[in-house]
């Protein structure tokens, strides 16, 4: 599980920072990638990187505004034009069909895949057996919605050597005995996997929210995530500037960080006021909140590790 930030700007383009769009690739877990908002250029950005839009599963948006959704079109259409042919899942609010089935239409652009879209409410919008995402409404000028990706506990690693020890050898019993089934053996020996199996694995926990205000649907969002992704349009002291345009801090989301007891905070949707001095000044005034922070750039990578 890896986080590729594709996007960390704010508002319109910059050349240090392109707007939002961050992918999560589970290529391990699922052999696909998840995007998470679609800016303008998004495409343009995957062209330096290996992410294949055709191992696209799903695409979440945050919200409405131009700078998390105005690639979006360009991108479906260019994932049918280079191959893809799997179904893809769009989610976010109301809204979003109308965005993309008349930019579709206008521009008579025919995909070779199935797309579905999913206007969204709060609450759990996708379950399988491996993860589940739940969507919360932020503070912000529009429906804005953070997601928390919840990957499902695995069992624990089958303890082989253990098993070797009292000479079951690799076979059938090993899977009986991974899946939690108790085994008898010819002498009538009965094997309990709890002897034999490690324990559970947690599963990892990302929040990736939209813009937003520092608010408590945030924090819940984020309680106990293994990464925090956080908007941090302005820095600490534009407090009154962040409420009147509906953003955060660098500081608010430390705070947000804090009170939720994640393990890592990441900064984004860094406005083009600061360029590549000054955002380091705002990755140490959310350290001075929450030490394990990190600032995103364009290209920035961070794998999750259980």
């Amino acid at each position: 599980m890896e986080i590729f930030f594709l996007g960390t700007g704010a508002g319109i383009p910059a050349k240090l920072r392109n707007v939002t769009s961050i992918a999560l690739k589970l290529l391990e877990e699922r052999r696909t990638i998840w995007l998470f908002d679609c800016g303008e250029a998004t495409q343009h950005q995957i062209l330096h990187t290996s992410i294949k839009p055709s191992k696209m599963e799903k695409i979440f948006i945050t919200h409405l505004h131009g700078d998390h959704i105005y690639g979006l079109p360009g991108m479906l259409a260019s994932r049918s034009f280079q191959g893809g042919e799997s179904e893809l899942t769009v989610y976010g609010p109301s809204g979003l069909r109308n965005f993309i089935e008349t930019s579709l239409k206008v521009s008579g652009t025919y995909l070779k895949y199935a797309l579905n879209i999913v206007e969204i409410e709060e609450g759990i919008i996708f379950e399988d057996a491996q993860f589940l995402v739940e969507a919360r409404l932020l503070d912000h000028g529009i429906p804005s919605y953070g997601f928390r990706v919840m990957e499902k506990d695995l069992p624990g690693t089958l303890l082989v050597d253990k098993l070797q020890e009292i000479g079951v050898k690799p076979g059938p019993i090993y899977k009986r005995i991974k899946a939690g089934e108790s085994v008898t053996l010819d002498d009538g020996t009965v094997l309990n996997p709890e002897h034999y199996v490690g324990p559970m694995q947690r599963g990892r926990i990302v929040t990736i929210l939209g813009d937003t205000r520092m608010c408590e649907p945030a924090k819940r969002l984020a309680q106990d995530a293994d990464l925090l992704i956080h908007e941090a349009t302005f820095s600490h002291g534009q407090e009154s500037l962040a409420k009147e345009y509906f953003h955060s801090t660098t500081t608010q989301a430390a705070q947000t960080a804090k009170e939720a007891s994640v393990k890592k905070l990441c900064l984004t949707h860094i406005s083009s006021r600061y360029d590549r001095d000054a955002s380091e000044e705002l990755l140490r005034e959310a350290r001075e909140v929450f030490p394990e922070t990190e600032i995103a750039h364009d290209f920035k990578a961070i794998s999750i590790s259980r």
